[in-house]
């Protein structure tokens, strides 16, 4: 009988026998048979390791299977160990040297194939976190490798913060000199009808004091982290503080060297120099300065500034100065003042037992114009946050130099020595007391 079959009938044929091949799953002797979605047998091979034995005969033990079915990462399966040449047991190294770990990268030994090479450290800002890297990368320029060279941390950031002791010790510092100053105005004030004040010339002497203690304030804006607003306070703020003090010394010491010349027969040289004038004097050499610093703030005033070129591993957060011209003609204009007012007080300094104050003003210029001297090399030079430090040991030097030299006398005798804050004791004629 003959069966004629269609190829649509054929190919629904092998449709069936290849359904029925995929449901195939049986184990013979040992060995498991069964086909995957697609009609597959599942991979399963023998691990078969070339022996060589002691006779020359070579020896084909089976160490192992690879068996498709099973679990990823469980496909291999070893049940002894494999013996390598030479009947090691270790794996033996493909090159002649070992992987470069993190942090360094490869480089080629001349003369030796491609898989002899050196591991060599990344350079100084460099990393490299695969194992054996090629090339060593560059951090951002906010941030730093680590100790081991194989991760990018970021900067640490350096300025003069409130919390450190160097910036505990600076606050107390400037807030105790402020007091200071408050204090002895507070006993000038108490005393003001007493013959000592009234002859240093109380008026001067109050604005001064109160200079003073602005001088010790303004410090205070040196220390945390530098905004826009911090950064062109500060400056200015010094500036014309310091220009007032220096002002209210230049006038006493115009003062005294008027006081003497008025002693003289016909002189009517202090009409010329009264209170009107003293505190016009104080108010032009100010508004000089503050138009100083007007123009710095509108030219190129100070801005926070990102120093990461002083360190490589930290970033610095100072004030830049914008306009080292402004910065350097404030600074200037101060030094022109106190030199004037060094001068004045030198030539004054031999006057009568009187007119003394003169000495104590000269004294005081003294250590002003030397600490300020020596700031400028020490200020150029300090690195990162002693840069402000420095600025701020100036400031505090130089106004305690002043309110030491010229009021701490006057202060002892009004508090301490009371029979001497007399009249007749001023103008030096209180008999010597014989030995």
């Amino acid at each position: 009988m003959y069966t004629h079959t269609t190829p649509s009938g054929f190919c629904l044929s092998l449709l069936q026998v290849f359904d029925k091949l995929k449901q195939v799953n049986f184990t013979q002797n040992n060995y498991h048979i069964s086909f995957d979605a697609n009609g597959d047998p599942v991979a399963t091979y023998e691990l078969v390791n070339w022996q060589l034995q002691e006779d020359g005969s070579i020896d084909f033990v089976t160490v192992g299977h690879y068996d498709a079915s099973q679990p990823k990462g469980q496909e291999f399966s070893l049940s002894r160990a494999i013996i390598w040449n030479g009947g090691k047991e270790t794996v033996p190294v493909s090159v002649c040297s070992d992987s470069c770990p993190p942090g360094t990268r490869k480089a080629a030994q001349k003369g030796r194939p491609v898989c002899c090479y050196d591991c060599i450290k990344c350079a100084e800002g460099e990393i490299s976190n695969e194992t054996d890297s090629v090339d060593c990368y560059p951090c951002h320029p906010e941030y730093w490798p680590n100790k081991e060279k194989d991760k990018c941390l970021p900067k640490t950031v350096e300025f003069l913060s409130w919390d450190e002791i160097l910036g505990i010790i600076l606050t107390v510092f400037s807030v105790a000199g402020a007091l200071v100053a408050l204090s002895m105005a507070l006993v000038f004030y108490r005393n003001r009808t007493s013959p000592i004040v009234k002859a240093n010339n109380s008026e001067l002497s109050f604005l001064l004091l109160f200079s003073l203690a602005l001088c010790f304030l303004c410090s205070l804006t040196f220390i945390g982290r530098p905004t826009e607003w911090s950064c062109m306070l500060r400056h200015t703020a010094f500036g014309i503080t310091f220009v007032l003090c220096i002002s209210c010394v230049l006038g006493k010491t115009i003062v005294v060297l008027m006081a003497f010349r008025a002693t003289l027969p016909g002189s009517n040289v202090m009409k010329w120099f009264g209170p009107p004038q003293q505190r016009l004097s104080v108010l032009g050499f100010t508004l000089v300065q503050v138009l100083i610093c007007v123009l710095w703030l509108t030219i190129s005033p100070p801005f926070p500034y990102n120093n990461m070129q002083h360190y490589k591993e930290k970033i610095i957060l100072e004030c830049g100065l914008g306009s080292a011209i402004g910065f350097w003609a404030v600074l200037g204009y101060i030094g022109l003042l106190a030199f004037l007012c060094f001068v004045l007080a030198f030539l004054a300094r031999k006057l009568p037992d009187n007119f003394n104050e003169a000495k104590f003003i000269t004294f005081s210029m003294l250590i002003f114009c030397a600490v300020w001297i020596t700031f400028v090399p020490a200020y150029v030079s300090s690195p990162g946050k002693f840069t402000v430090a420095v600025e701020i040991f100036a400031i505090l030097a130089s106004s305690f130099g002043l309110i030491l030299c010229i009021f701490a006398p006057k202060c002892f005798i009004i508090v301490f020595r009371p029979e001497q804050n007399t009249k007749k004791h001023l103008m030096g004629k209180v008999p010597s007391k014989a030995l």
